[in-house]
């Protein structure tokens, strides 16, 4: 039997650690690159709860989600502040910033293809905005006649099972920005990449509507965390 009045021991507070042991000034010496995940979410946290460290506040959390960031990044606000005892609004917000941060980093980072080949190059273009949200997104890709990239364009948002499309508004942002060409991208949080009827069902419509603007629908890809689907590579346009 246990004994109720059982405490785990108190974790070492960062401030009791080694100089060389605290994430901030272990940064300052070895450079940012040496922290590990859990020194890294403890800077961004800041401090732990009573009877534990920020770094084993930090630790705890990574072990809940398989020491898997990306699986961290799809937790959202509320779910992190109701899981985690000492997590509040603006560490949560704290979390998702810094999540937020290193994707739009990577994004600045990735310049538009020359040219759309293939789903593979689509998927290589979308995966950082699509991967590790938790609802569902609607993104358009404008392409030159030469199948160069004009513009991205995001066209909804919706919930985890699904997101309204509407047609009219596609194509009219297709035609002021002088598009030849189109692609539709969408993730699936579920993680499946089979395409629903819904899906095929807004494929179809949007590839109709194109073509009697003397456009064309390259391509729909659906991202998600395992992989994607291109309705062009298996065969579907």
């Amino acid at each position: 039997m246990y004994d109720q009045d059982f405490n785990p021991p108190a974790t070492p507070r960062v401030a009791d650690l080694d100089i060389d042991d605290k994430p901030r000034e272990k940064a300052l010496k070895n450079g940012i690159q040496s922290l590990s995940k859990a020194e890294l979410m403890a800077i961004i946290l800041g401090s732990g709860i009573v009877g534990k460290s920020v770094i084993a506040l930090s630790q705890d959390i990574l072990r809940d989600n398989d020491n898997s960031l990306h699986r961290l990044s799809q937790m959202s606000i509320d779910e992190l502040c109701t899981r985690y005892k000492g997590i509040g609004p603006a560490k949560a917000i704290g979390l998702k910033a810094a999540v937020e941060l290193g994707t739009r980093s990577v994004e600045d980072g990735q310049s538009l293809p020359d040219q759309i080949r293939g789903g593979h190059d689509i998927y290589n273009l979308m995966r950082q905005k699509l991967q590790n949200i938790n609802y569902e997104e609607f993104w358009v890709l404008h392409l030159s006649r030469s199948n160069r990239v004009i513009a991205r364009e995001c066209v909804s948002r919706g919930g985890t099972a699904g997101t309204v499309v509407d047609t009219k508004l596609i194509l009219k942002s297709a035609i002021n920005k002088l598009a030849s060409s189109l692609i539709l991208v969408h993730n699936h949080p579920s993680g499946t990449l089979r395409p629903s009827i819904e899906d095929d069902n807004i494929t179809r419509r949007i590839k109709e509507a194109a073509k009697l603007l003397d456009m064309r629908l390259l391509d729909h890809v659906i991202i998600a965390s395992t992989g994607y689907y291109s309705y062009n590579d298996e065969g579907r346009l």
